[in-house]
């Protein structure tokens, strides 16, 4: 007799207990809540041959976005290629696409995963996964259409279905659809008011179309539904302080890195990446950040994996330049470049984006400001190849306008402020940045004996 989940998806295990603790560390992870993974590992414990169990623990392991994990997902994999024969076709197809991960075939396995989706329109893991990996490679458009392709087979009597709303939410705003992104995440929110990621999807409209003053009030409204017991909570924490920096309030923002984004030191690649970018975006500012970057460098020298994902490989960069760190610097790039010359998915994401980026900063922080700007600008009309949001990503943009404004590249400067003024409303932070273009324009045309024309006002 076969066995069914929650969603009519046939599994092979006959064990009701195992199928009960399964739905629930499922539900755990789309809703990013609990500890859905010693959830699972107590049912695989009891039940060792759960196939399912160790699929789940597989897409858990692989959403991390973390090398530091390979270990663990080594071992799940192993564990469930040795049950090849009591798995049936989708579980075996599960399997196959986290050993592609694991072998580095980060574009294969997701791909997998896909198809998965695409034959099981209601896998909510594979679906999860393909979602999560599809960000992890940049890959904006599918965060989009791969939730748009099961919608049909999905409504509010499907379990799960809030959390397939969020997730078309957001690549909705990373599409740039935003009036679309945030109906959408509303819509999930009606039906799951505590669903972090549709939370975070409204966030990164209002962040997108220069809005910080919804947002700020967006996220404190909603504080009770996603800060509390969910692995959202330090990411939009983040975004709470990036609407603050936006609009100048840099005290803020530092309270928030302090008694939030770092109150628990956490080693999570996610939650590593957000302080790093944070204190990048307030250095650029000219703000004191004080001895912070210290605890970040030690946390991303404990943590290792370096050179297995590009982006929180330049995240790991900039803590080693903020704290000052030069042999743990050169270490990572000779990890980077060690990786560059591999196989396997990150190899390409390195070569193309990682390496020209972290050279960049590197130069950057050595004021050769017009070699930063000889990397970053080609480098940043692909980055998305690297991974992460428009949000984080930005990261970029703001390090090249500082370096036309630091390296007295006026009509560059001006240029890049005219760029953003086009995509965001004019708020306290972007103000400043234009005065700076348009001073820094004034007085070079002075110097050269010309009378300056209006540029970037």
């Amino acid at each position: 007799m076969a066995h069914t989940d929650s969603r009519h998806l046939q599994v092979s295990s006959g064990n009701s207990r195992s199928m009960e603790r399964f739905e629930s560390a499922l539900e755990l992870l789309q809703g990013y809540y609990g500890d859905p993974l010693t959830m699972i590992d107590e049912t695989l414990a009891e039940d060792p041959e759960f196939v399912m169990g160790h699929a789940l623990r597989a897409g858990m392991l692989i959403t991390a976005g973390d090398g530091a994990v390979a270990p663990l997902l080594r071992q799940t994999v192993e564990a469930a290629e040795a049950l090849h024969g009591i798995a049936n076709e989708r579980e075996r197809r599960h399997i196959a696409a986290a050993r592609a991960w694991l072998d580095g075939e980060f574009a294969r396995a997701n791909q997998m995963y896909g198809d998965i989706v695409i034959d099981y329109p209601r896998d909510a893991l594979a679906l999860q996964v393909a979602h999560i990996t599809d960000f992890l490679l940049g890959q904006s458009s599918m965060l989009r259409d791969r939730i748009a392709q099961v919608l049909p087979n999905w409504n509010a009597r499907v379990p799960g279905f809030s959390h397939v709303l969020g997730m078309h939410a957001f690549g909705l705003e990373e599409t740039h659809l935003y009036e679309q992104a945030e109906e959408r995440g509303r819509f999930a929110l009606e039906l799951d008011p505590r669903d972090p990621w549709a939370i975070h999807a409204v966030a990164h409209v209002m962040e997108m179309q220069g809005r910080p003053d919804q947002g700020i009030g967006w996220l404190q409204s909603r504080t009770e539904d996603w800060a509390t017991d969910n692995m959202m909570a330090v990411h939009n924490w983040w975004h709470l302080a990036l609407f603050h920096l936006e609009l100048g309030h840099a005290d803020q923002v530092l309270a928030l890195y302090d008694e939030r984004i770092r109150a628990a030191r956490s080693a999570v690649a996610l939650d590593v990446i957000d302080a790093s970018a944070m204190l990048w975006r307030l250095q650029l500012r000219g703000i004191d950040v004080g001895s912070r970057w210290a605890e970040l460098a030690d946390t991303c020298e404990a943590r290792g994996a370096e050179g297995t994902y590009a982006f929180n490989d330049v995240h790991a960069g900039l803590a080693y330049l903020g704290d000052d760190r030069p042999a743990s610097f050169a270490r990572l790039m000779a990890n980077m470049r060690r990786a560059a010359a591999g196989t396997g998915t990150n190899a390409a994401m390195t070569r193309e984006v990682g390496l020209p980026v972290i050279e960049a900063l590197y130069a950057f922080e050595a004021c050769d400001y017009d070699h930063a700007i000889e990397l970053l600008m080609p480098v940043r009309l692909i980055a998305h190849r690297f991974g992460g949001s428009h949000a984080q990503r930005d990261i970029l943009n703001l390090t090249l306008i500082e370096a036309a404004l630091r390296g007295d590249r006026a009509n560059l400067a001006c240029a890049l402020a005219a760029e953003r003024m086009e995509l965001k409303p004019m708020t306290p932070s972007l103000s400043t940045l234009v005065q700076r273009a348009s001073t820094l324009y004034r007085e070079s045309a002075e110097a050269a004996g010309r009378t300056p024309a209006a540029r970037a006002a």
